[in-house]
Order: structure tokens, then sequence, then C-alpha cells
């Protein structure tokens, strides 16, 4: 049986694990070792960056900063990634005319990745590879795997995911979650796992080394021989040092102008709310991340993960997220009370779409603050109505449960008046939710196209439906400050009694006047 090389160089600095990669995918190149599998460990809790990331547009520096994480940027592709020290990389190195190294991606991906499932199998585990680079076991990820090349020669590697902290991991990375509730968070940790949460305990490292071993070579059909670093090796790993712990190396990407955008969206379906956020290159155009969490039931439950694995490193084309949404439900056929592709597919183009108004001005977190109803927000032109929130006026103002301002300043309210007045818009506060649709319905018969108003992104989402039913477009601005629905006091402010003063975003509101009226 043909013999492999496997290498185990245990915990190293960020900067060592990375200079051995190029080393030994170097070498590999010009045929000096053989076929090798390598495990690895880090010495400190590290994140890693893609090869093209921009670290800091997908890390939060000064918290891994100040917390002795380090950073560094793999020379393969892919997101950004958190490796706590107890966690497990596999690498495997091989030549590309190896006959069993397929030649399409796609089939090398799944080749190794079924490769690594096998090996976790072995501890107990229920592991699969999931397309397009995952492996997971009942659908939460427990390794995510990647690859790159080099004059014949392929490296690829996985990460395995142990005893995993994934608060740490939501604190050290960018990851598109600001906007998510704290349910909605706790969606979000149920797509991953690890070992330790699915045997109730953490196998030794020698045990996983072991099993991993035993997949790659049933996979392969190979056995493996230890072997440590070589003189020559660790003399080559020394000169290479300095450069990967270069600033220059770590920090090598940065754009005169950011190239991540973290879009989002929420979409009231008749099954729950739908909530998608996503992490773009807006160069590429390709959803680099992307997380779709709510209140609906998913029968599976790993549907919904399923769903963002195809569609993470795609392109964000309209009709491709189409295709790939009712693909996979054609396939599939997952069970989700009142939520059909159709809603999935519209949610996930509303965040996209947010992208046409980076070139208006507005940055990334705006968008977030912002909805249209009926309409794109290019297509809300003059509108001639601005909607404000009692909520926004003083508790104790005697304008606060009546209708208009005296324009004190005070409040924010006064304020946004004057500034639509400027435009040429009328003013209307709403005092309740009954005042607001037959405001809206109102101002329909009369005739008016468009509006401008502002609420909360609760409300929005709640309302949606009744927004559309009514008819009227407009764009709505989110309010600042706690709301009703923070204070659980929602059935109060329906009826107009919520006590409490929320604030207007004055600086967005205005560029969105700016923006309909250019």
């Amino acid at each position: 049986m043909e013999t492999w090389r496997l290498l185990d160089t245990g915990p190293r600095s960020a900067a060592e694990n990375m200079a051995l990669d190029e080393l030994l995918l170097e070498l590999k190149a010009g045929e000096k070792i053989p076929h090798t599998l390598r495990f690895l460990q880090f010495s400190y809790p590290t994140v890693l960056v893609g090869h093209h990331q921009s670290a800091e547009e997908e890390v939060r520096l000064d918290y891994c900063q100040t917390q002795g994480i380090e950073i560094n940027r793999r020379l393969t592709g892919g997101g950004a990634l958190y490796w706590g020290k107890k966690e497990l990389g596999w690498e495997i190195y091989i030549s590309k005319k190896d006959p069993r190294v397929p030649s399409k991606i796609e089939d090398l991906y799944r080749k190794m990745g079924e490769a690594a499932a096998l090996g976790l199998r072995h501890l107990g585990v229920r592991a699969h590879f999931r397309p397009r680079n995952d492996i997971e076991i009942q659908g939460r990820k427990i390794s995510g795997t990647g690859g790159t090349e080099l004059s014949g020669a392929i490296l690829f590697q996985g990460t395995l995911l142990v005893d995993f902290d994934v608060d740490e991991m939501l604190r050290a990375l960018r990851i598109p979650s600001e906007k998510l509730q704290h349910k909605e968070i706790e969606s979000l940790k149920e797509r991953v796992t690890c070992l330790m949460w699915e045997l109730g305990k953490s196998p030794s490292l020698s045990q996983i080394k072991t099993s991993l071993a035993k997949g790659f070579g049933e996979a392969f059909g190979v056995q493996f021989q230890d072997q440590s670093l070589t003189d020559e090796e660790e003399t080559e790993l020394k000169s290479k040092l300095s450069y990967f712990s270069s600033q220059d190396y770590i920090f090598k990407i940065r754009n005169a102008l950011p190239r991540r955008k973290t879009l989002s969206s929420i979409l009231k379906a008749p099954g729950g709310l739908i909530r998608v956020s996503i992490a773009m290159d807006s160069r590429t155009q390709v959803m680099n991340q992307i997380l779709i969490t709510g209140d609906f039931f998913a029968y599976p439950k790993r549907a919904i993960f399923d769903l963002e694995s195809l569609l993470k490193n795609s392109k964000a084309i309209p009709s491709s997220i189409e295709e790939t949404i009712r693909s996979f439900f054609s396939k599939t056929k997952p069970q989700i009370p009142g939520v059909k592709e159709i809603h999935f597919i519209q949610a996930i183009k509303e965040a996209v779409r947010k992208m046409d108004l980076l070139p208006y001005g507005f940055d990334e977190e705006e968008t977030h603050n912002l909805f249209s109803i009926l309409k794109h927000f290019r297509e809300v032109k003059n509108p001639e109505i601005l909607l404000l929130p009692y909520c926004a006026k003083e508790i104790d103002c005697e304008y606060r449960n009546l209708k208009g301002c005296e324009e004190c300043g005070r409040c924010s309210i006064g304020e946004a008046i004057q500034m639509a007045r400027c435009f040429g818009m009328d003013s209307i506060t709403i005092q309740s939710y009954e005042d607001l649709e037959s405001t809206l319905s109102r101002l329909k018969r009369l005739g008016v196209h468009n509006f401008i108003g502002s609420c909360c992104e609760p409300f929005y989402g709640k309302h949606r439906p009744d927004f559309e039913r009514i008819g009227l477009p407009g764009i709505l601005v989110e309010v600042e400050r706690t709301t009703c629905y923070d204070l659980d006091q929602e059935k109060m402010a329906h009826k107009g009694q919520f006590m409490n003063q929320t604030q207007l975003n004055l600086s967005l509101l205005r560029r969105v006047l700016e923006f309909t009226h250019a």
C-alpha cells in the first residue's frame, strides 16, 4: 500500500502556521516532499482572513488586540475564520496530476470533504459533506474547507471545531449580526457544532487525529508514516517568519473604498418574519456570507442552513439567486408553513438591492435603517408628505397626544417638520396605528404619490403587509433610542399610550429627503 507522510506540527503561532503552509506547498510543487497530511493547531486564539480579504473589514481589530487574539492571513481564499486553542486543522498536500485528484473543483471539494467526514464518523458522529465546502452533522457545520494550488501542487485544508466558543467568534469577527435580535443570535449559533457538543466530551487530540488519518487513508487508499519537519524545512521556516509576521503581509489588502458591504432586509411572510443579512464584496458582487433567520418554522431545521451554504460565495445576481432557491426547494422540498420560496427570493433580492443606495452617498450602516414600501428606493421621487411618530415628542409635551407641533425645538419632531418644509412637504404626526392606517388611506384618495415616514424596525416588520395593502409607496427611516418593542409596550403604543421618548434619525432623514428630491 502506498505510504504518505503524516506531519503533526503541534500548536504554533499564526505566523508559523501560515509560513508552513507556503513552505510545504512550494516544496510539493518542486516534488521535494511526498504527498502529505498535516495536522496543525494555534498557540493562541487566532483570526485568519482569506487571502483576498481586508482584515479591517472582516475583523474587529480593537477587540482582538485587547483580548490577545492573533490576526493573520491564509494562502487560501474564502471568509474569515476564528480558531480557538482547541480547534484542529488538517491539510493535504498532493500533486494535481495524481489520478485520485478530481479535475473539477466541485468534485475536489467533495472528495476532500467526504474523506474528512469519513474520518469523523470513526469518532462516532454522523458527519457528511455539504456543498459547497462544509462538513456538517445533522445540518450544523463542524468543519469548513478550502484550497489553493501552485505549479501543479494542491494545498487543501479544513478546520475542525473541537470545543468551540461561538460568542467569542461573534465578538472577534465582523459577522453581519449587528441587527439581529437575541433569539436570532441564538439561531445563528445553531448553525455550527463541535465535537464537545456532539459527544458530550472532547475526544483526545490523538483520537481525533487517528480517526481523520484513517478516513483520508480509506478515501485515498494509502497509509501514513509519522515524520517531523526536516532540518532544512525548519531553516526555511525561520527565514519566512519575518514576512508572515509583518503588518505588510497581514494587512496587505487595503482598498481606497471598502469592498465588504453588509446588507440586510426583513420580510413578513404569512408564516413568520424573515430576516436576511449578507456580507457582500461590492467589487465582485459575490455574497461572501449570508444569514437567514426569523420566527418561522422549518422542517427539517437544517433546510435553512443548507440553503445558506448553497448561496454562500455565489454571485448576487437576481436571476441566479432565484434559480438557486427554486432549485433547492424543488430538490429538497422543505416544509416551512406559511413561507414559500418566493418569500426567500424576495427577501434576499431586497437586501442585495440596497447596494443601489451606496453610489448616492449612503453608507452600509445607513442602509440597515431604511425600508422601502412598494417601490424601489430610486423610484420614490418627490414625496409630498412626511409622517412622524408621536413617540418622538417629549413625554410632557402638550402635543404628545395631539396632532401637530409648535416647533419649540425641545425634541426632534420640530426640526424634522422644518426640514420637510424646506423640500415643499407637509408633515403629519401619527398618534396610533389606526391613525396611521386612516391617514395613509386618506392621502392615497387625495392623490398623494409618495411619502417619507419614520418608525422602528419591528413596527415595519410587523405592519409591512398593512402598508402594502393600503398601497401608498414610500420610504421609512428607522428611529433611534429605546422603542415600545424593546420595552414590551407594543400594545400601549398601538393605542397611542407609549410613555417613552424615541429620537428621530435627523441626519439620515435629511439624506433621504435630498435623495428623493434630487
